[in-house]
């Protein structure tokens, strides 16, 4: 294995795509291509972290046994350095869970919910 991108279901993409600008990520491919119109798949890209945003409506024929409620009890956790610049740089942009905080094992991490209800886990293994 060599990586993994989590493919999250979304019911507005351009929601989506507005908040995870906010945390630094960027479109680099679409479906369709070359237009933010009625797209029912992006990837996006913020350094070596990869997440792909699709609507449900999409894979409904080809895949009839997903469903999904908001959030799941999915927790996408995210390693990253300079934890504290980052933190700073967002805490007044989306919904904080938990603010800055040194974990029983080390890490310093803090978590915040995305415009679709999955927990975001930012965290630095200091």
């Amino acid at each position: 294995m060599e990586s993994l991108a989590p493919n999250i279901f979304t019911r507005n993409m351009q929601e989506t795509i507005a908040f995870y600008k906010v945390l630094g990520f960027e479109v680099t491919m679409s479906v369709p291509e070359n237009t933010q119109e009625d797209l029912v798949w992006a990837m996006m890209q913020n350094g070596n972290v990869t997440m792909m945003f699709q609507t449900l409506e999409s894979l409904g024929e080809t895949l009839p046994d997903i469903s999904r409620n908001d959030g799941g009890s999915l927790l996408l956790y995210v390693n990253l350095k300079n934890i504290r610049s980052f933190y700073e740089s967002v805490k007044d942009k989306v919904k904080l869970l938990s603010g800055l905080d040194v974990t029983f094992y080390g890490a310093t991490e803090f978590s915040i919910l995305d415009n679709n209800n999955y927990v975001l886990t930012f965290a630095e293994h200091e």
